[in-house]
């Protein structure tokens, strides 16, 4: 090879690598800890409703030494939110509710649902990062379990949130009656969406609502879907990480489920047998101990601002 070309191949290269470089940087070191709220006003409820704040938190992946977004977490109190939804995947570390106490304390005494990812069941285990863009991740049965009815005791019983893990549940916020449902971790084919039909019918007979909600951990086609039919007025879901790293200009690479990549984060709609309602795809709040990237998908919590319909 000529000099020249020789000194043009060599460029080429170093420029690749150094922004290869400082791409690993930003997201390693930096972006992962950008916390960011999307606000989001959401046109649901009756006309001459007071509007309900809901904080979205979905996929917080703790580890009792993340004390950053420990504290971030803890400061969303000052939102004053009127319900808290609670999209799964909680715990990162077999200590993890440690740490949870200190992020969600602030948030005792707020009306709130929860279901479950499947890392609120199993500590996540090492992985080649490059098989998470291949497509959904597969279920590895070796996963340490970790103490999930002391997570559940603590959401319940402390903090006094639902358990709609393949379940339903009535609430008061903001003097509005709200109806909620859910399922358990879809990825992991958890959710028993064939006993919310029943549930649901004897829920509404008994108590009328103002609003219902569908919550799930992982938004998969079938679970919105059902969503629709049982009525739902707005979706709410996480597990996707909105990519967890993005392409600038193009969006995520991959959802880990079956949802549109379009739709692998924020707020957009569902349609389904001519019905359309709101869903809120979360992109969350942290990630797995053993791929600590965010690049271009900053860590996330929502603010959903309902009111009524034009």
């Amino acid at each position: 090879m000529p000099p020249t070309a020789t000194r043009t191949a060599l460029t080429v290269l170093g420029t690749v690598g150094a922004i290869g470089a400082g791409a690993a940087i930003w997201g390693i070191g930096i972006e992962r800890y950008l916390f960011t709220v999307r606000f989001h006003d959401v046109a649901v409820l009756p006309a001459g409703a007071a509007p309900i704040r809901v904080l979205h938190l979905s996929d917080a992946h703790m580890a009792p030494w993340q004390h950053r977004k420990q504290q971030w977490i803890a400061a969303l109190a000052e939102l004053k939110p009127d319900l808290v939804v609670n999209t799964g995947d909680n715990m990162g570390h077999p200590e993890g509710l440690r740490g949870l106490r200190a992020a969600f304390d602030p948030l005792r005494g707020i009306p709130g649902v929860f279901v479950h990812g499947s890392n609120d069941h199993t500590a996540p285990s090492p992985r080649n990062p490059l098989k998470y863009f291949t497509g959904p991740s597969k279920v590895k049965h070796t996963s340490e379990p970790l103490d999930t009815q002391a997570l559940d005791d603590y959401l319940m019983d402390e903090l006094g949130w639902l358990d709609l893990n393949n379940r339903v549940g009535m609430m008061d916020a903001a003097g509005r009656r709200i109806a909620a449902f859910g399922v358990s971790d879809a990825h992991r084919e958890w959710d028993e969406l064939e006993v919310l039909p029943g549930l649901l019918s004897e829920l509404r007979r008994d108590e009328p609502a103002d609003l219902t909600i569908g919550v799930t951990h992982a938004p998969y086609r079938r679970v919105l879907d059902d969503f629709v039919d049982l009525g739902a007025d707005a979706v709410f879901a996480g597990h996707t990480h909105g990519g967890q790293v993005r392409v600038p200009g193009f969006g995520a690479l991959v959802a880990n489920c079956d949802i549109p990549l379009k739709q692998a984060r924020g707020l957009s709609t569902w349609t389904h047998d001519a019905r359309t309602v709101p869903l809120n795809v979360s992109a969350g709040l942290g990630h797995s101990i053993y791929a600590p990237v965010r690049f271009a998908c900053r860590p996330e919590a929502s603010l959903l601002t309902l009111v009524p319909r034009a």
